[in-house]
């Protein structure tokens, strides 16, 4: 084994490429037009295409039809069923009562903080619970409140 010293030392082979200049000279290999082709706007400087650019054919984009219509103010909700409220409850998750979507979102059943919450009513609820999301529906706000538990909402 041979010590390397400073005056040794070499990069591990095949660790260093070198990039080809292209456009340097006829001896390089890719002087003249540096593999650019003859013409066209694609040989010059400053070359940019639009992204969806098909050479001039109608783009697929402009090709498929276009239908129906998108609401710019539905308000997106993430749904919690008073089910999985109760299988919190059973597997001691909740152990206050309290409910509100910091406490779901801490326990990972929704995932993002920003989306309101809503609790929809399937399945069953025996435990008292005091539920304050963004929103709750008829048959949720009846099964939370027969069990004996209390429901406010933000909205």
């Amino acid at each position: 084994m041979t010590m390397k010293h400073i005056g040794n030392l070499s990069p591990a082979p095949g660790s260093r490429h070198k990039k080809k200049r292209v456009g340097r000279g006829a001896g390089s290999g890719h002087g003249g037009t540096a593999t650019r082709g003859h013409k066209g706007h694609q040989s010059r400087s400053g070359f940019s295409q639009s992204p969806g650019f098909e050479g001039g054919q109608m783009p697929l984009i402009r090709r498929i039809p276009k239908f129906g219509f998108t609401n710019n103010n539905r308000v997106e909700y993430q749904e919690v069923n008073v089910a999985t409220l109760q299988r919190l409850v059973d597997e001691a998750r909740i152990t206050n009562g309290v409910v509100d979507a910091e406490v779901l979102y801490a326990l990972g059943v929704v995932r993002k903080k920003r989306l309101p919450v809503k609790v929809l009513g399937n399945g069953d609820l025996s435990a008292k619970l005091t539920v304050t999301v963004d929103k709750v529906s008829e048959t949720a706000k009846s099964k939370i409140e027969s069990a004996g538990g209390v429901v406010n909402t933000n909205g």
